[in-house]
């Protein structure tokens, strides 16, 4: 080739054209170097006929100055970045950036300087060393890794180093990874656990699309079922990817991988050091990593050789991205198993609805496991009505589960209590004036954290110390902590069991793998009697003696007019539900509610889920609302209220008169204030005959807006605030 376009990283510039030098091999998907004026840039080599650009004459093309040493991105990778720019109204550009997620990985091998511990610790230490020596015991990483591990300075490290207290490392970028053994560990599998892996196995073998919905009630097996896949995979020499929702999840996932296979997989998500990223992405690229388990951002990397794709919990909500490219992992999962022409498995035990009607209309095939492995019986639900049981003043925890986790504290057995909301109370108010604290940046209360003794935002970030005065009237001793938090659910736990011991599990203290994996050693090894969690509990976990599981408030989920609050709360509770009695012990369940009544909370006490996905499935029907419709969001934002409510005006009064689609809004966001923007939405509703994306790229690409404006599309939005 002598004359290439080049997708360069910037939405705004998009695509050039360039001359190749004598002597420089090129080809389709080639990560290279071009100049850009007095800058140089990074692009893509991309198929000309697939991307229109400025006709340029031949002697004005200036040369490319590098082809960087990496694999080309694959065909089958190019065509999935093309289709999700294309879907989700997204910057080709934007997309494309995902498939190289370390940069540093494009500049070929070599070694890295990284640093540990050397054991020494001197009779006097300075309080940031004293600090460090405790935060890096077991880290292995570079000077600044570190130093963000240890919240120090770096000088303070580089010190530590002249001191003899940490030592160099060099580290070898490329070496490989000790390879899994499909062959190491197989199980005993039940007779409908067999079927399943059966069918896998001969997907995996004929290496044609076939799309799987797994549905297998909680504690089935459904991991070890496709792991069978999995291993036959390996035996092709084929890559394999498992996508997880949580990292929470991944250190028991991680344990359970290594045990079958001989060795843990290739890990891939945002906390990853630099140097590991690095290590990854090559190996990838060369066909080398055999398993990859990672976050949704793993689903775009540039593998050479892809035989299987596995969605862990594939109906969490957290696959769906909210920022950057609004993409749903899941989907694009499954379409970049059709463009690589393999099988893909969604695994659940709450499948998503609109999973549940492709698997009725026969695009997906649908693979039941109906019950627990080794005889284990599904745990007994029962319903507390709050209006007839309610709590003892200023407590949360009905009588009735009060007594049934002194029962079980009696036993020996462990309980879970669930709550999805951190902190000790989402709201603080003065009980003298009346003030209540709320965030300068959002439209949200602060949250009380009286762990860390800070009121907090849980969507910015914001944070101030618990003041022991209202700011507002000046009045002492006045602040009143509103509703509960899993902290005070911990405390009144602490309060009525003073013997139990009490794990939290949320976010704010299961922030690391290390910190997950001691909870799980703890739970197993029965040095837990109480764990009281957010929605990090409800999935993944096998405690066999854990035999009571009590949800504090099942209606929170059901507030906000969210269009799938009622399936997200079926889910959740479905899902922390079925942690209890996955051992040889039966389980109970007991919800606690106010509204015993809604179809939701019934359908959960019956154990009925398909009279509930049924009476699902009919109201979405009826409102024209996915699977059978198309939602699309438009979200405008500013720093300057006037000006969103101005571009928000000139999209709405610029609506196309679409007889398949209805325009609502413009109205404000119900969080009308995010990271100190003013926010306006508007929100589509189509029919599926509808060419939204066409519809929606030419509406807005006419239109100017001010610099400081901001428009976001989010197809199939699964946020409404």
């Amino acid at each position: 080739m002598k004359r290439v376009r080049i997708l360069v990283f910037n939405a705004a510039l998009g695509v050039l054209d360039y001359r190749v030098p004598e002597g420089m091999a090129i080809e389709f998907g080639s990560v290279v170097i071009a100049p850009l004026g007095p800058r140089q840039v990074l692009g893509i080599v991309w198929e000309p006929d697939r991307l229109s650009a400025q006709d340029v004459p031949e002697s004005k093309l200036r040369p490319l100055l590098e082809a960087l040493p990496v694999p080309p991105l694959p065909e089958r990778l190019r065509r999935l970045i093309e289709w999700t720019a294309d879907y989700y109204c997204a910057s080709l550009s934007s997309v494309a950036r995902m498939a190289l997620g370390s940069m540093a990985a494009l500049r070929g091998g070599g070694t890295t300087t990284e640093y540990r511990l050397t054991g020494q610790e001197p009779a006097r230490l300075t309080p940031q060393r004293a600090a460090a020596l405790d935060a890096l015991q077991g880290e292995q990483a570079s000077i600044k890794e570190l130093a963000e591990l240890a919240s120090v300075s770096e000088g303070v490290l580089r010190g530590m180093v002249g001191a003899g207290l940490l030592e160099p490392v060099v580290v070898d970028l490329d070496r490989r990874y000790p390879p899994a053994r499909p062959e190491h560990a197989q199980p005993t599998l039940s007779e409908g656990q067999q079927a399943a892996a059966d069918i896998f196995v001969e997907a995996v073998k004929a290496h044609k699309f076939a799309p799987f919905l797994l549905d297998g009630v909680t504690g089935s097996g459904k991991t070890e079922t496709y792991f069978e896949a999995v291993a036959e995979a390996l035996r092709l020499g084929r890559q394999v990817l498992v996508l997880l929702p949580e990292i929470a999840l991944t250190e028991n996932f991680l344990r359970r991988f290594e045990h079958r296979f001989g060795v843990p997989p290739i890990l891939w998500h945002s906390s990853l050091k630099s140097s590991e990223r690095r290590r990854a992405w090559r190996a990838i690229g060369a066909g080398e990593a055999q398993v990859v388990v990672g976050a949704r951002s793993a689903l775009f990397l540039p593998y050479a050789n892809l035989g299987l794709i596995v969605v862990d919990e594939a109906h969490e909500i957290s696959f769906k991205q909210d920022d950057g490219v609004r993409y749903n992992a899941r989907d694009v999962a499954v379409m970049r198993a059709k463009f690589e022409a393999i099988p893909v498995v969604l695994a659940s035990a709450t499948p998503a609805l609109e999973s549940m009607q492709l698997a009725e209309a026969g695009v997906y095939r649908k693979i039941d496991l109906p019950s627990r492995f080794g005889g284990a019986q599904l745990p007994d639900i029962k319903i507390l009505d709050l209006r007839q049981e309610a709590p003892e003043r200023g407590k949360w925890l009905a009588p009735r589960l009060v007594e049934e986790m002194k029962a079980r504290l009696a036993r020996g057995e462990q309980s879970l209590l669930f709550l999805n909301r951190r902190g000790y109370a989402p709201l603080t108010l003065c009980r003298h004036c009346g003030y209540r604290f709320q965030c300068p940046n959002c439209t949200a209360w602060l949250v009380e954290h009286r762990f860390s003794q800070r009121l907090a935002c849980h969507h910015c970030g914001h944070e101030v110390p618990v003041p022991d005065a209202c700011p507002e009237c000046g009045t002492g001793d006045c602040l009143v902590a509103c509703g509960p938090g899993v902290e005070r659910i911990a405390d009144e736990v602490a309060e009525i069991l003073p013997e139990a011991r009490v794990a939290l599990v949320t976010s704010d203290t299961m922030n690391t793998a290390e910190a997950v994996g001691e909870f799980v050693a703890k739970a197993e090894g029965k040095a837990i009697d109480v764990i009281v969690g957010t929605q990090l509990v409800t999935k993944g976990y096998h405690f066999p003696d854990l035999t009571l599981v009590g949800v504090v408030d099942a209606d929170l989920g059901l507030e906000g007019g969210d269009l799938r609050a009622a399936e997200r709360t079926y889910q959740q509770v479905a899902q922390v539900a079925g942690r209890a009695g996955r051992g040889e012990k039966p389980g109970e369940v007991l919800i606690q509610t106010r509204h015993p009544e809604a179809s939701v909370i019934s359908a959960l006490a019956a154990g009925d889920r398909d009279a509930f996905y049924a009476a699902e499935i009919e109201a979405r029907r009826d409102a024209n609302a996915p699977p059978f419709g198309r939602w699309a969001a438009i979200i405008v934002s500013s720093e300057d209220q006037a000006e969103a409510k101005a571009a928000a005006r000139a999209i709405g009064g610029t609506a196309p008169n679409h007889p398949d689609m209805l325009v609502l809004g413009p109205a404000p966001a119900p969080l009308s204030l995010l990271r100190g923007r003013h926010r306006f939405r508007l929100l589509i509703n189509a029919r599926r005959s509808a060419e939204l994306q066409k519809t929606l790229r030419e509406w807005l690409k006419p239109l100017q807006f001010p610099r400081g404006v901001r428009v976001n599309i989010d197809i199939d939005p699964y946020s409404f605030v």
